[in-house]
């Protein structure tokens, strides 16, 4: 058509319907350059031409000059006062422009004029949103999709304010009908793709994200999305490609650099990663969510005080910002002098979050009296993860004639783990996506006598939920080592060893003990053999700890290094995912330096497969376990690998996790009371390499056989303290 108009206009050059009828298809092609020249030829010979005056103002609009475009209709308005297509047009350019109440008004005036025209009403949605009234638009909206169900924007305009009135399920089926009458409709697809997200399905998510990028290489929000998309999958090398495809579009994106710098820190890269974060800062200093990151980046690298800072400056930022109050608890638990500052930050965190709970329940459905306790467990760690190492040999001696159990997990990760974990539950209902809110509901609606919290204030917890007192017993265990701060969880599992009496008072739950252990370890499937002494063939001791890095604080490595000089000749292996940064290798050689411990002595190891990991037990000879912040599985593998381990007894929860493992087994000789006696009793057990070697030959069966292995035996144990928190409740009321 474009040929024939030009062909026309070659020899009839002021013929104006035709230099409007070219502008017209230009317009279609998104020539719009082009187009506006044309409506001004057409209109230089008729100054009057409605048709032309709407083309040029489309093409203007489209041009991203909604002020020119706005002139234009309103000339044509003028001349065609009742011209339902100008009205819609004018509200539309007006709506560009941020002046939603005129353009409310142009549609009302349009509708006026013909009250079933759909695109009238589907425009008026737009500016009832844009005015902050999305119940009426959704009215607009509907009523535009009854006078023609097949308006495949209107579809996706009321998805969209679905979503903004917290409806996400009615909004996906908006986004899915958009897109069967428009599988190209580039909105929809990220729309799509955005609700995924928000109720917890990324894997289903992807798809639409990388649709939009295939329509629109170049845009940056879908492909921002995926990333997060991706980092939610556990692909984050996948992710950090995207995010740094964004910043190829936008180098000055705050938050595209925010979350590169995530991505870097889970692969274990984190001077890059503090760098990504200080460029988000640079851009925007009052960046909260950056602020926080950085300070977990500090965190993991054992830079406390740096760490501390950065929340501490988020939260002045955010006060509302509850994950990052629970990355500070977390954070304090590697320091050992703080535990009334702790306490005091965990009751502000719980104050927070009670005055968040917008309903805190008083009464609940779960039956009475039970023929079964019905008891929830609440976890972002219902996967591979060390809090499953813990966790599952209880679900499998748990008595089912006693005790139902319901799963609620936090996070959309699910493995093999998941798979098994899933068959001792009655129910697995994932609340990500919902609200701390819809999650309580969900939860009371089950009649949940029990729940239980597995995470405390680590990573994908939802602490929050719980302030809404969903069920009538609310307990923490296993995954935490200090008090929540949340009033509303009753109580605290420990036992004998873990829990100092004094410490007590330091937490806002009251403390339920075990007889004899709160841990119950899942031996590995995997057929690794406990090896020879490696002493005895080396003609030196290899010390060694598998800790996170973060533990080893500066007092760990000053007392390390004491037992290093001590034992002559001795070796100490670390294996922790932060040695994959050849800067935090170096920064640990240098650590140690300082106190006269040369490289030659240290053998610093990447993270490997688990089993491999378990193999690299067969090089230690004995492991020493860091202090406040011991280790939980890492020791439990030790011992299961017939390697004993040497703690440093402490006076609070957290630093006493070792001490219940060693006395558990018989092994009180390996408690240490101070650092004086830590380094004696390195320096003794080391010496007497026979002894050493009769204690790693029975050490796996001493294990397997200890209370923390016993897993019908802690079950019963289990299963009377929540039958007994239960009894308690209702002796209460």
């Amino acid at each position: 058509a474009e040929a024939c108009f030009r062909r026309v206009l070659a020899l009839q050059p002021n013929a104006a319907e035709v230099h409007n009828s070219l502008g017209m298809a230009l317009n279609a092609q998104g020539r719009f350059g082009e187009a506006e020249t044309s409506f001004r030829r057409a209109l230089a010979f008729q100054p009057n031409d409605v048709a032309a005056l709407i083309g040029l103002g489309n093409a203007l609009s489209h041009s991203g000059r909604p002020g020119d475009a706005e002139s234009c209709y309103r000339r044509a308005l003028a001349l065609q006062p009742d011209s339902i297509e100008v009205l819609n047009n004018l509200g539309t350019t007006l709506s560009d422009q941020g002046r939603p109440a005129e353009a409310e008004a142009s549609f009302r005036h349009a509708l006026v004029l013909q009250p079933n025209d759909p695109v009238a009403h589907n425009n008026l949605g737009n500016a009832l949103n844009n005015l902050g009234c999305p119940a009426e638009a959704e009215a607009s909206f509907r009523r535009a999709l009854a006078l023609k169900p097949d308006f495949a924007f209107a579809h996706n305009n009321l998805g969209s304010t679905l979503k903004n009135l917290h409806r996400p399920d009615e909004a996906e089926v908006c986004f899915r009908r958009t897109l069967a009458l428009k599988p190209d409709a580039m909105e929809a697809n990220f729309n799509l793709g955005d609700i995924l997200v928000e109720v917890g399905r990324p894997s289903e998510a992807e798809p639409y994200f990388r649709r939009v990028l295939v329509l629109q290489p170049d845009h940056a929000p879908a492909r921002e999305k995926l990333g997060g998309v991706l980092m939610a999958l556990d692909r984050p090398a996948d992710a950090e490609l995207c995010f740094r495809r964004v910043l190829e579009f936008q180098p000055d994106d705050a938050s595209a650099h925010n979350n590169l710098g995530y991505a870097l820190e889970v692969l274990g890269r984190y001077v890059e990663a503090e760098a990504s974060y200080r460029s988000a800062l640079a851009l925007r200093p009052d960046y909260a969510a950056a602020h926080g990151n950085l300070g977990g980046t500090f965190n993991t690298t054992g830079r406390f005080a740096e760490a501390e800072a950065c929340f501490r400056r988020a939260l002045a930022l955010d006060p509302t910002d509850i994950v990052t109050r629970s990355n500070l608890l977390f954070s304090m638990a590697y320091r050992g002098d703080i535990a009334a500052m702790a306490l005091e930050e965990a009751r502000q965190y719980g104050e927070c979050v009670a005055a968040l709970a917008s309903k805190r329940y008083t009464e609940w459905v779960c039956e009475q009296p039970p023929k079964r306790l019905r008891v929830g467990v609440v976890s972002g760690d219902l996967c591979t993860h060390v809090v499953s190492y813990f966790l599952e040999a209880l679900l499998r001696g748990v008595d089912a004639d006693r005790i139902e159990l319901m799963a609620y997990p936090t996070r959309p990760r699910e493995d093999d783990t998941s798979r098994r974990l899933r068959a001792y539950f009655t129910a697995w209902k994932p609340l990500t996506g919902l609200s701390d809110a819809d999650a309580a509901a969900c939860i009371h609606a089950d009649g949940v006598h029990v729940l239980i919290d597995l995470s405390g204030h680590t990573s994908h917890n939802r602490l929050p939920m719980f302030a809404y007192k969903p069920a009538p017993v609310q307990v923490s265990w296993l995954g935490y080592f200090a008090t929540t701060g949340v009033a509303a969880m009753d109580y605290l599992i420990a036992d004998p060893w873990t829990l100092p009496e004094a410490e007590e008072a330091y937490f806002t739950e009251t403390t339920w003990r075990l007889p004899e252990t709160r841990l119950c370890f899942t031996p590995p499937d995997a057929d690794v053999s406990v090896g020879p002494l490696p002493a005895l063939t080396n003609g030196y001791v290899t010390f060694g700890c598998f800790n996170n890095l973060a533990k080893m604080n500066d007092g760990v490595v000053a007392l390390w290094s004491r037992v290093l000089a001590a034992v002559p000749s001795s070796r100490l292996l670390l294996k922790a995912r932060q040695m994959n940064d050849v800067s935090v290798q170096q920064n640990v050689f240098e650590r140690f330096a300082a106190h006269g411990i040369g490289a030659e002595r240290l053998i610093l190891e990447e993270p490997v497969p688990r089993v491999e990991y378990l193999a690299a037990y067969q090089r230690l000879d004995i492991a020493l376990d860091p202090f406040p912040y011991p280790g939980g599985t890492t020791s439990a593998e030790a011992l299961w690998m017939g390697v004993p381990v040497l703690t440093l007894a402490g006076e609070r929860f957290l630093s006493r996790q070792g001490v219940g493992l060693l006395m558990n087994t018989g092994l009180s000789e390996w408690v240490a009371v101070d650092s004086e006696d830590y380094v004696a009793r390195a320096v003794s057990h080391a010496s007497d390499l026979q002894a050493l070697a009769s204690v790693r030959a029975t050490l796996r069966e001493r294990f397997l056989t200890s209370p923390i292995c016993d897993a019908k035996r802690f079950a019963r144990h289990f299963e009377q303290a929540l039958e007994g928190m239960w009894a308690s409740y209702v002796a209460r009321t």
